[in-house]
C-alpha cells in the first residue's frame, strides 16, 4: 500500500484506543521493519498543560504507533480483529524537550526484535528535523480482540 494510502485508513480501525485517548492521526509508513505515524499536538489533548504536552503523552504516542504497526498486520495482512497489547518496558527514554500546542510530530519505530508475542522497538519522535524523544520499547500482544 502506498504512504498516501495508509494515510487515508482511519487510525481508529488499526488501534484499541479510542478518543479522546488516541495519541496519533496517521499511519504514515508501514514495512517489515519500520512504521511511522503523525501526530499534531491541539489544545483539547488530555495532557496538554499550559500549551506543553505533557511527556506521558509523548510515550503513549510511541506505543500507539507500535499499535498501529500491530493492528495494520492484523487488519489488513492477517484479515483479523485488532487484538490488546501493552506496554512491557521502557528503557532509554530521553525527552529532549517536551511537544508544543500546534506541533506536528513524526514518530518511527524500528523493530529491533519479535519473539513469539513480544516485540522491541527503538523509537524516535521529530518535530520537523528535530529529535525531540528517543526511547526502547517492549510490546506485549495479547490474543484479546479490541473491543
Amino acid at each position: 500500500m502506498t504512504e498516501n494510502k495508509l494515510q487515508e485508513i482511519d487510525i481508529l480501525t488499526l488501534l484499541p484506543q479510542r478518543p479522546p485517548f488516541v495519541m496519533i492521526d496517521h499511519l504514515t509508513h508501514f514495512d517489515e521493519v519500520v512504521t511511522t505515524t503523525d501526530f499534531e499536538v491541539r489544545q483539547d489533548n488530555l495532557f496538554m498543560e499550559d500549551g506543553i504536552l505533557n511527556p506521558c503523552a509523548l510515550v503513549e504516542n510511541i506505543a500507539q504507533t507500535c499499535a498501529a504497526r500491530m493492528g495494520y498486520i492484523n487488519h489488513f495482512i492477517y484479515k483479523e480483529n485488532v487484538k490488546l497489547g501493552f506496554i512491557g518496558s521502557i528503557k532509554n527514554l530521553n525527552v529532549l524537550r517536551p511537544a508544543k500546542l500546534g506541533e506536528k510530530l513524526q514518530t518511527k519505530i524500528e523493530v529491533l526484535e519479535e519473539v513469539m508475542q513480544m516485540t522491541l522497538v527503538r523509537a524516535s519522535i521529530k518535530v520537523g528535523e528535530e529529535v525531540i524523544v528517543t526511547a526502547d520499547m517492549k510490546i506485549a500482544l495479547t490474543d484479546i480482540d479490541a473491543q
